[in-house]
């Protein structure tokens, strides 16, 4: 069975989007256990969430491009 490139991209946009929802939550949390107030541990793990998933889309945008 050969599966589709573009069923293989929305796999690994899933992926990364679920790895920078783990990041973020973690984030979250450990700047709340450090004593921060939940508007600005939000907004870290809000910082820490779109990083990830920049990072994650950069290396998937890369691999695209080098592929062909």
């Amino acid at each position: 069975m050969i599966i589709s490139p573009a069923i293989l991209l929305l796999f690994a946009l899933a992926a990364s989007f679920l790895l920078s929802m783990i990041i973020g939550g973690v984030a979250t949390a450990l700047v709340r256990w450090d004593g921060a107030s939940l508007p600005t541990a939000l907004t870290r793990g809000g910082v820490a969430f779109g990083g990830t998933l920049t990072l994650c889309c950069a290396v998937i945008a890369i691999l695209l491009g080098t592929g062909r």
